[in-house]
């Protein structure tokens, strides 16, 4: 059997098309206001991480202030992570290699800061001013020709060992880290550019009391109906030909499968996915029963589980 090939390219995101309701927009101002950390949960696919490409776009625009990056550093927590990963990596592996290499040819030994590669937060500062660090931590950050201001994401910070919030707790507040690979060299932020960090959980249950009294929390609750169907028009744009009933009835569909789903919800970017490919399949110009057949036949991307599809299956 043939299979057809559908030349459409995925749905790029867009920092203008950013929907932010005021609870969320006000906590990201506090946190800007008293220059503390913000933390956001809320289930997968409410918008938290995203949240950190709107506020860099939106701060980027506004040169009143501060000059701001327009994308944001973004660290990717893992189960591993230490506090300086935030700060810095060090190839310690390759420092050592290099160093015996050399030494047998009679070379200059390398030094650390070869082998050093500032990560989110490091970068952050040294941003802030490029001209006080090592030429050689900078050389590859296409905004090193100037002091800038940046967003930060850590990104999933739960999924660190429980010490590694307290562990960063006096590096946030200060902005600053001390390189012990370079006789403790201290990278600072320059007072007149300003760093925004943003934090995503899954549960601030996780998360010591300690750290907590440091941040603005902000819990994203999941869409209602009306806000779905806001995020559909708004992120699909002109690549739907739904109409407004068709569009009503589809997120009706959606939230009856979050309300019955056993294991695992479906999130928005599930939904907008979902609504994708039925109007690649001609859903809109279809009979009611090829619009059945259709949405059932997609069924598998809202649903990934066989114990949630036989709960849900009774719904069409």
């Amino acid at each position: 059997m043939k299979i057809n090939i559908i030349d459409r390219q995925p749905l790029l995101f867009d920092p203008e098309k950013y929907l932010m309701d005021d609870g969320l927009r006000n906590a990201v101002e506090v946190a800007i206001a008293l220059n503390q950390p913000l933390l956001l949960t809320g289930e997968p696919g409410t918008g938290k991480t995203r949240l950190a490409d709107k506020v860099a776009h939106e701060l980027a625009k506004d040169k009143s202030k501060f000059d701001f990056a327009p994308e944001p550093l973004v660290f990717n927590t893992k189960s591993s992570s230490a506090a300086r990963d935030l700060f810095y990596t060090y190839d310690a592996v390759s420092h050592f290699a290099a160093a015996n290499l050399r030494r047998d040819i009679s070379q200059r030994p390398p030094t650390a800061v070869e082998y050093l590669e500032l990560q989110a937060l490091g970068l952050a500062i040294a941003r802030t001013n490029p001209s006080a660090v090592d030429p050689l931590l900078v050389n590859t950050d296409a905004y090193r020709d100037k002091p800038r201001s940046s967003v930060v994401l850590i990104d999933e910070i739960d999924k660190a060992p429980r010490d590694f919030p307290n562990d960063l707790l006096f590096e946030i507040e200060r902005q600053e880290c001390l390189i012990k690979e370079l006789e403790n060299y201290p990278l600072r932020r320059e007072s007149g550019q300003r760093i925004v960090v943003i934090l995503t959980s899954n549960s601030e249950k996780n998360l010591p009391d300690a750290f907590l009294r440091r941040c603005v929390f902000y819990h994203i609750p999941f869409p209602d109906k009306d806000q779905l169907i806001a995020i559909a028009k708004t992120q699909l744009g002109g690549y739907t030909r739904f109409t407004e009933q068709l569009l009503d009835e589809l997120v009706t569909k959606f939230n009856a499968i979050r309300d019955n789903s056993v294991r695992k919800a479906p999130a928005t970017a599930e939904l907008l996915g979902w609504l994708q490919v039925l109007d690649l399949q001609d859903y809109v110009s279809s009979s009611e029963d090829k619009r059945k057949e259709i949405a059932l036949q997609n069924l598998s991307l809202l649903v990934k589980t066989r114990e949630d599809m036989e709960a849900v299956k009774k719904l069409f």
